[in-house]
């Protein structure tokens, strides 16, 4: 996040190749609610869609909330990554917090160059300390990014990488199943008209 004027290959040959978990929630009146997700509440996914858009912006391409993330963190903490649920939540409920005594208002209210501003004083330790427990702002941060990173370049059968769109962006050749509709999302090329389909 340090060099947000990177491109987003450039941003692939930095911090590929990472693992991690990423996070979740609020309070329990947003645990009681019905929601599609299988841990997460509507107003986690929410929160962790504008974090991730950060982690991964769109450019030419779409980013990480176009793509999935989310849904890959929902599924991921359902199932392999169960044992961070826990951290998770009180990572979300800790950042929602210091955003609003920071900024008066939640993180998806703010301009993307705030949200930014205050990603990049998360990154640093640089968030009040009242609501942090076990887990801190930076390292909190990290999770987030590695499983953003795991969502948007894995497999889309995790969950995540929507219509291939990362394979696409860097030029990469996809699996196509005969007889199966999974790889006819074209709606990304509203980002990049001029496109031929393969990220070119």
């Amino acid at each position: 996040m340090k060099n947000l004027s990177f491109s987003r290959r450039e941003f692939v040959r930095l911090f590929t190749g990472g693992t991690a978990a990423v996070l979740i929630s609020f309070n329990t009146a947003c645990k009681n609610k019905i929601s599609q997700w299988r841990y997460l509440g509507e107003e986690e996914i929410g929160l962790l869609d504008a974090i991730v858009e950060q982690i991964i912006p769109t450019d030419d391409f779409p980013g990480g909330k176009w793509a999935n993330v989310s849904n890959f963190i929902d599924k991921q903490l359902s199932t392999f990554y169960t044992r961070h649920q826990q951290a998770y939540r009180e990572g979300l409920g800790a950042f929602e917090k210091s955003i609003i005594q920071m900024k008066g208002k939640k993180f998806e209210k703010l301009p993307f160059t705030e949200q930014t501003t205050m990603l990049e004083k998360m990154e640093n330790g640089e968030f009040p300390g009242d609501y942090w427990k076990d887990h801190s702002p930076s390292g909190f941060f990290d999770m987030v990014r590695q499983h953003s990173l795991q969502g948007f370049y894995g497999s889309p059968g995790h969950g995540g990488n929507r219509g291939y769109i990362s394979y696409r962006m860097l030029g990469l050749d996809y699996p196509n199943v005969i007889g199966q509709n999974r790889y006819n999302d074209l709606s990304w090329r509203k980002y990049n008209p001029k496109s031929d389909g393969n990220g070119k």
